[in-house]
């Protein structure tokens, strides 16, 4: 790819106590790139999501949003979102209303 990524992780690891949960990841994400993270359960796919969303704090190393350092900024400041595999979406909604809460939440035209 070319240009600058959207967001990267450089050398990014993640402890939980004694636990290494993800260690020396290195990823840059291009804007209109699709991207598939495969693995075994466990082997810290959901985690290096998270730390890219900032909904985890990195151990070590560093987060990029549009090469600027957003290592130690929260995730709403970073305003990345993740849909995980999970039941957090409204049943009784539209995948369009779905999508388009979170953004008349704050504020944003859907």
């Amino acid at each position: 790819m070319t240009g600058q990524p959207v967001l990267s992780l450089e050398r990014a690891s993640k402890r939980f106590g004694d636990t290494v949960a993800v260690e020396g990841v290195s990823l840059d994400l291009y804007e209109g790139e699709f991207v598939a993270l495969l693995g075994a359960s466990g082997c810290g796919k959901s985690t290096t999501l998270r730390l890219l969303a900032g909904l985890e704090q990195v151990s070590a190393g560093r987060v990029l949003l549009r090469g600027a350092d957003v290592t130690r900024d929260t995730a709403a400041a970073r305003n990345v979102a993740l849909m995980f595999q999970s039941y957090a979406l409204y049943p009784h909604l539209t995948v369009y209303q779905n999508i388009a809460m979170p953004l008349r939440l704050r504020r944003l035209s859907a």
